[in-house]
C-alpha cells in the first residue's frame, strides 16, 4: 500500500505583517517534524507542498530535518482557504488589521478573542447560507480538498510514500470526507490540529484508509512550547 502523510505547517506569525511566514517557533517544530519522520524510516518517492510560504518553509525545514535533498512539487489544490476574506466578510472593519488587532488587544488576550471571533466566522462561512459574499464559498473550498486528494493517490507509488505539507482547513476537510462526516463536523477536527502534526492515509487496491490523525508525540516531552495549535 501507498503512504500518503498530510503534515500540517508549523506555526505561522499571528499578528505580524505577513501571517504567512513560519515563526521562530514553526520554524523549529518543522525541523523536529522532519527529525521525527526520519526516526520513523519515512523515505518519501514524492513531496508535495501548497504554493503559501508556510507550507514551503516548512518543507524545507522538514526536508532538513529527514536530511533529504528533495524537489517539491507545488498544489495549489492543498493550499488553505482565505481566512482573511472569511474573516472580513464576517467583520467588514477587520479589513484594517490595526482595527482587529486593536479590538482583540483590548480585550486582554488577544488569541483567545481572535480564536471565538474567528470559529464564529468559520460557522458562518461552513454554514453555506451566504456564498456569494465569499470568493471561495466553503462547497468549493470542499470540493478543491477532495479533488486533491484524488490526486495525491495518483501520484503515490504503489508502496511509495508522499509527503504533503499542507494546511489545517485541507486536512480536516479531507479527514472529513474519509470518516463520512458533515459539514459542521469538519471543522470539530480543525481546532484541535497541531502545528507540524502528522495524518497518515494509506491507498490500496481496496481503497483509502486513514490510519492516524493529528499525530503530535513528536512535539511533547522534549523542548518546551514545540506543542502549538495556532
Amino acid at each position: 500500500m501507498g503512504a500518503i502523510y498530510l503534515l500540517r505547517h508549523g506555526q505561522a506569525s499571528f499578528g505580524s505583517n505577513n501571517y504567512d511566514q513560519l515563526s521562530p517557533m514553526g520554524q523549529r517544530q518543522s525541523r523536529v517534524l522532519g527529525e521525527a519522520l526520519r526516526r520513523r524510516g519515512v523515505l518519501p518517492n514524492v513531496v508535495i507542498s501548497g504554493t503559501m510560504q508556510r507550507h514551503q518553509e516548512t518543507a524545507a525545514g522538514a526536508l532538513a530535518g529527514l536530511e533529504l535533498t528533495k524537489d517539491l512539487q507545488p498544489h495549489p489544490g492543498v493550499n488553505e482557504f482565505d481566512h482573511e476574506n472569511v474573516i472580513e466578510v464576517a467583520q467588514p472593519r477587520y479589513a484594517d488589521k490595526l482595527v482587529m488587532m486593536g479590538e482583540m488587544a483590548a480585550s486582554g488576550d488577544p488569541r483567545r478573542a481572535f480564536q471565538k471571533f474567528f470559529q464564529d466566522a468559520v460557522s458562518r462561512w461552513v454554514g453555506g447560507n451566504h456564498d456569494d459574499e465569499y470568493q471561495e464559498p466553503w462547497s468549493v473550498f470542499k470540493l478543491r480538498c477532495v479533488s486533491a486528494l484524488e490526486d495525491l493517490v495518483q501520484l503515490t507509488p504503489p508502496k511509495g510514500v508522499t509527503l504533503v505539507f499542507t494546511s489545517g482547513g485541507t486536512i480536516s476537510v479531507i479527514c472529513a470526507h474519509l470518516l463520512g462526516l458533515n459539514d459542521a463536523q469538519a471543522f470539530t477536527i480543525n481546532w484541535t490540529l497541531a502545528n507540524a502534526g502528522i495524518t497518515k492515509i494509506l491507498s490500496g487496491r481496496d481503497g483509502l484508509h486513514l490510519v492516524s490523525i493529528n499525530e503530535h508525540a513528536h512535539l511533547e516531552g522534549g523542548e518546551p512550547g514545540l506543542l502549538t495549535y495556532r
